[in-house]
């Protein structure tokens, strides 16, 4: 026991000399970079003139289309062609709330406005995807065709059907993530977007009002 103590008691120490000549072997704003650069190879819809990605053309530019809704934009999923609701509204949260806590180390390392333009494309889709108070729609795609082929988004030809949460086929967990994805977001714009940072929280407290009124119902395959 004494033995095991004196090990465990000395393990911060040990870390504490050992850490930094390990992390010194690593290039963390170039880690951060690419992090950031992954999401502009999974953007969907027409693609900006400071696309970063060259290999990466417009795609997805009909999604929406047949139910009346304009649903371009966004982003596809783990390498698959769908553009899943609930994945994507965890990204958008997760990456706000870095840039809001770590919104100095990023500008630092010059990629804060990447990061900002990544959220960005996220939200912009999400106010697409939230046409009307109670209505949200989590799923542009067909999981199970998608994933029997491997194409590159520019050149796909599986069914593009779009998925919706509404009162009577309700989704409360997909509904209150994107609320969430919008309200962190809407901070993220506060200071030097505030107009769009209303229209985000406007988007993130209707979304919850509907995510309250309603039970949780899976999609049929897995947006939420």
């Amino acid at each position: 026991m004494a033995k095991f103590f004196m090990l465990t008691s000395m393990a911060p120490l040990f870390l504490l000399f050992c850490l930094p000549l390990a992390f010194a072997a690593h290039d963390y704003g170039q880690a951060l970079s690419k992090s950031i650069l992954f999401f502009e190879a999974q953007r969907s819809g027409y693609l900006p003139h400071n696309q970063r990605v060259t290999w990466r053309a417009n795609s997805g530019l009909n999604d929406g289309k047949a139910t009346g809704v304009d649903l371009v934009g966004g982003y596809y999923d783990a390498g698959d062609n769908v553009k899943f609701g609930l994945p994507m509204a965890f990204t958008i949260t997760m990456m706000s709330w870095s840039i809001i806590e770590y919104g100095k180390q990023m500008a630092a390392s010059g990629e804060l406005g990447h990061a900002i333009d990544a959220v960005k494309w996220g939200t912009d889709y999400f106010i697409k995807a939230h046409p009307e108070p109670y209505v949200l729609y989590g799923e542009v795609g067909d999981g199970n065709s998608d994933h029997y082929c491997w194409q590159r988004p520019e050149d796909m030809t599986t069914d593009r059907r779009a998925y919706k949460i509404d009162p009577s086929n309700p989704g409360s967990d997909l509904a209150s993530e994107t609320a969430a994805a919008m309200a962190a977001a809407s901070m993220v714009f506060r200071h030097h977007n505030p107009a769009y940072a209303n229209e985000l929280l406007a988007h993130a407290h209707q979304r919850l009002s509907g995510a309250l009124m309603t039970h949780s119902q899976p999609l049929p395959y897995g947006a939420n």
